[in-house]
């Protein structure tokens, strides 16, 4: 088996074109690009009315009761009737989709799963542990978290008290840290930096996460970009900026 890959021109308003000339079966992005697309369908959708405004609003209703109750993304009427003007964005031929690099709201994720008729993963690793190191799988209608950990890599959480992430929490919440085969033994000749994230065997992402009863990670923000207000009060910007991104007036 073959494959061939290819690049966007780099421009953000002309990848619409880009992935209709290239006419992927795998896309790989991230969270601002997906936002975007919802948003654009979301407000044309939203545009419509009579009949056709009625239709599609059925189909994903259908389509999404379906996905939740674990029955895929594909259904045999209204793909062809209704969401093959969809999967034509992306170029028609699309069969998986995986995100990655941020959050994306569980939502977003739903919705566009059923309207491209195709699963789209989220994964989550870093360049230090030879990229994803856990990711979702096909079918799984929870969104909101990245997966669990690969075949080859071990997961825990480290208490930071700081911002009072602790492990005792329930769910355990804490750093994410990482321990396997493909996690890097340091950085080429910077043993000072080396220290900063390694700990007996064990990358230290410097992400916040949390595990729930499944073993799935939900990533709730990086280390180094939550702030506190003069409340006291903790905020993690990356959530709400993937909230205010949906927005077309931004």
């Amino acid at each position: 088996h073959g494959m061939q890959c290819g690049f966007w021109s780099g421009d953000p308003t002309k990848l619409i074109e880009d992935l209709q000339i290239l006419k992927p079966t795998f896309f790989a992005t991230v969270p601002r690009i997906l936002n975007r697309v919802y948003s654009k369908l979301v407000d044309g959708i939203s545009k419509l009315t009579g009949f056709k405004k009625w239709l599609i609003d059925h189909a994903l209703a259908t389509k999404i009761a379906n996905f939740r109750n674990g029955k895929g993304v594909k259904h045999p009427f209204y793909d062809p009737l209704v969401f093959a003007k969809f999967k034509a964005l992306l170029g028609g031929r699309v069969k998986r989709m995986i995100s990655a690099s941020a959050l994306i709201s569980a939502e977003v994720l739903e919705f566009l799963q059923v309207a491209f008729c195709c699963p789209l993963a989220e994964a989550y690793g870093m360049t230090e542990s030879s990229g994803a190191s856990v990711a979702t799988y096909a079918r799984d209608s929870i969104g909101g978290h990245v997966g669990g950990p690969a075949q080859n890599v071990k997961i825990r959480l480290k208490d930071y008290p700081d911002l009072n992430y602790l492990t005792s929490s329930s769910p355990p919440q804490g750093e994410i840290c990482f321990w396997g085969s493909g996690i890097t033994e340091g950085y080429f000749m910077n043993p000072e930096l080396t220290e900063t994230v390694m700990q007996d065997g064990w990358l230290q992402t410097g992400d916040i996460g949390e595990i729930d009863a499944r073993g799935t990670v939900r990533i709730i923000d990086r280390i180094k970009s939550i702030f506190s207000i003069s409340t006291g009060e903790r905020i993690a910007p990356e959530m709400l900026e993937n909230v205010y991104v949906q927005s077309p007036w931004i």
